[in-house]
């Protein structure tokens, strides 16, 4: 590994380490949902919404970034929005209501909504499209241990020292990273890469206009929008339905769901193989179909032994397709990259934000059982809906270089 490898690695890792944070801070609130509602007089629906909150706003924010990132560069921008998570998360320890929480988790959602997005499209810029799956599923190690961290550090500190701490405790993770990141933006220079020379398209609404005028980016940004209304707006009242029904601590819950991302791990050991086995299409049909299964076994299962198994296949499952669809993502729109790829992760939290909203109203109305059938219905739809899709993007793809090459 030469020098100019080992650089981009360095910085790469601790991208990674950010995407660890900020994936902790939106899962954080999950396995608080029963204490949130009881210490502050509410119902676990109304306390749902520190957890949509936060999502509306990592969404919303995000088609300012890309454009932020090209004036100030991506990876300087993703070391000051950790830093400002810092103080969205002092805040939220020290709310003295559920309305004051809320507000605490709106600005940290907007604050975090930098951190993965500019990564990703910081990795679209320096490593080629054959390589950029298996990069983003090394980058994507951070925010995996991050959905297992933070359904575990909200639990454990709920059930001992109290749910505030758990937000001092992502504080001095946000504050640590992103002082290590921004000291790398300025000592490392594989952080200061510019995108290729070429015709830009610049302001806000031009390079969304630019975004959505593209057919596959449409394709791509709807289909994100429906995996995360679907996997975490059902995801966010687990811990809650292990918590009622088998009265399992929040710890205990929380650590079960945190299998979630043990099974996303499994993905990232496998995922060249599987890249090279299953290609795109394989991996996204295949992907819907085992998350299927997991809402399947929750739906069914009449103990709460059931939830590891679960927690696995849909952790395997979901990594399977949203990395294809990270990868798809990245490459949409390559001449606004940045606006593309901040577009994606709106998408995936906005559908986040409206999938907990929905799974709250089927939760109250029809139970756990109703929640997860739905989801185990939806998720295999959509698994093949994307690899159908993507065989007739590549075949256009194919016939398109046959045409520019033919005399």
């Amino acid at each position: 590994m030469n020098t100019a490898e080992r650089q981009h690695r360095r910085a790469l890792t601790l991208l990674s380490a950010a995407a660890f944070a900020s994936a902790a801070s939106a899962r954080l609130c999950d396995p608080m949902l029963p204490d949130l509602a009881r210490g502050f007089g509410s119902t676990p629906a109304a306390a749902a919404q520190v957890v949509s909150a936060f999502a509306i706003a990592y969404g919303l924010l995000q088609v300012f970034f890309g454009p932020l990132g090209d004036r100030f560069g991506r990876y300087r921008l993703v070391g000051w929005a950790t830093l400002v998570c810092t103080g969205a998360s002092l805040a939220a320890a020290l709310a003295a209501s559920l309305d004051w929480l809320t507000l605490a988790r709106l600005l940290a959602g907007a604050s975090a909504g930098g951190i993965i997005p500019l990564s990703m499209a910081w990795i679209g810029d320096t490593v080629p499209y054959e390589q950029r799956q298996t990069t983003l599923a090394r980058f994507m190690s951070g925010q995996i241990l991050g959905v297992i961290g933070g359904q575990v550090i909200g639990g454990f500190f709920v059930d001992t020292l109290g749910w505030r701490w758990a937000f001092a405790f992502i504080a001095l993770i946000y504050l640590v990273v992103g002082a290590l990141v921004m000291r790398e933006s300025h000592a490392n220079p594989a952080t200061r890469h510019t995108p290729p020379a070429g015709p830009r398209t610049t302001g806000v609404v031009a390079q969304v206009r630019a975004v959505f005028a593209v057919g596959w980016a449409r394709v791509v940004l709807l289909a994100v929008f429906a995996e995360g209304l679907v996997t975490f707006g059902a995801l966010a009242f687990v811990p809650s339905y292990l918590h009622q029904r088998f009265g399992l601590s929040l710890t205990m819950a929380g650590g079960l769901l945190a299998f979630f991302g043990v099974g996303g791990l499994a993905y990232i050991v496998f995922a060249r193989r599987l890249i090279r086995r299953l290609g795109e299409v394989g991996l996204a049909t295949f992907g819907g179909i085992v998350i299927g299964l997991a809402w399947l076994l929750l739906a069914v299962g009449d103990g709460w032994g059931w939830a590891l198994p679960a927690s696995l296949l849909a952790g395997l499952g979901f990594y399977m397709l949203h990395n294809t669809l990270q990868a798809n993502g990245t490459q949409m729109a390559p001449h606004v990259r940045g606006a593309a790829v901040s577009l994606f992760a709106s998408a995936f939290y906005l559908g986040q934000s409206v999938g907990v909203v929905l799974a709250a109203m089927l939760f109250a109305r029809g139970g756990p059982g109703g929640l997860f059938g739905v989801a185990a219905v939806a998720m295999p739809l959509l698994g093949v809906a994307v690899g159908r899709a993507l065989v007739v993007h590549h075949r256009r793809e194919h016939e398109s270089r046959a045409n520019a090459a033919a005399p």
